[in-house]
């Protein structure tokens, strides 16, 4: 008997990895060998019009936090992209804490909607995803700009005397990752809160328990899940975002992604670019094993 069964679990096994080969040649294809590409590339010297030269060097890295002088090849530190990826960082945070505060009562109200209800709900949150981000994002722009619809409204209304200053800013930049990853926020806390047993809250309330009690103890921890992976959704985009900050910030206020687009494009650095990609993928997987880790001590506490 003990034969048979180790035969029928090794036909299982060679059907399971004849089933995942294919989801397998296409990891390797499309991300792995990429990756090694990006990561091969950050370690050559630029071409003098793009490209790279097949020669080992460490420059880029050292440009990451150091500036080198055309004269005497001294290095002095720079701090140029040190702040842009700390505004970047500040932007993902920022984006993911106002996805919380606005999605979590948005999948709150979905979820406490009637069954018949709740699908006309979910419909209406995705139709923005029906339009490409670069059309959304360029509706931002209308609605925000010098003679958009706020400006126009707040004239006509005779709360201000001249148009504000809300495109090519910190909060447009703000606002249209907020706009544009609200969705991958308010859906897994739905999908948490739509299992959630409501009678727990009745309970709460017949136990005397204030409706702040109720919410911080009863219905965040058991949305928890949801919380967690919308905010990785959220963070791990916004982080590498390169439309929204562009467009929303007229370049002034550049990104880790615009940067990268800069090094490949008109700077033509590719190690450089290369550099940046490998940080950038690097702090974001540091920051889902932090998240990740923190999340099972959590649940194991």
């Amino acid at each position: 008997m003990s034969e048979i069964a180790t035969a029928q679990d090794e036909q299982d096994a060679r059907r399971h990895l004849l089933l995942s080969s294919p989801a397998i040649v296409i990891m390797i294809l499309l991300g792995f060998i990429p990756l090694m590409i990006v990561v091969a590339y950050s370690f050559m010297a630029p071409g003098d019009y793009g490209g790279v030269v097949p020669k080992f060097s460490f420059e880029a890295y050292v440009s990451l936090i150091f500036q080198r002088d055309m004269f005497d090849d001294t290095l002095t530190f720079s701090s140029s992209y040190l702040e842009i990826y700390i505004r970047t960082a500040v932007f993902g945070v920022a984006t993911t804490i106002f996805c919380v505060l606005i999605g979590f009562p948005t999948a709150y109200f979905m979820a406490t909607r009637p069954a018949k209800q709740r699908n006309l709900w979910v419909l209406l949150l995705t139709i923005p995803f029906w339009s490409n981000l670069l059309v959304r994002t360029i509706a931002v722009m209308f609605i925000i700009r010098d003679e958009g619809l706020i400006n126009t409204v707040l004239m006509h209304l005779g709360l201000i005397d001249r148009p504000i200053t809300l495109l090519y800013t910190n909060f447009a930049i703000l606002l249209g990752l907020v706009y544009s990853f609200l969705p991958f926020m308010v859906l897994p806390i739905y999908a948490s809160l739509e299992k959630f047993d409501f009678r727990l809250v009745e309970a709460g309330f017949d136990l005397y328990a204030s409706r702040f009690k109720v919410l911080t103890q009863i219905i965040i921890p058991l949305a928890k899940p949801g919380i967690v992976t919308g905010s990785i959704l959220v963070f791990v985009p916004a982080f590498g975002a390169y439309v929204t900050p562009l467009l929303l910030g007229g370049g002034s206020h550049l990104m880790i992604g615009d940067l990268i687009a800069l090094q490949f494009g008109s700077s033509r650095n590719w190690p450089l670019g290369s550099a940046f990609s490998i940080v950038l993928m690097v702090f974001v997987l540091l920051a889902l094993l932090f998240q990740i880790r923190r999340s099972g001590q959590v649940k194991h506490g």
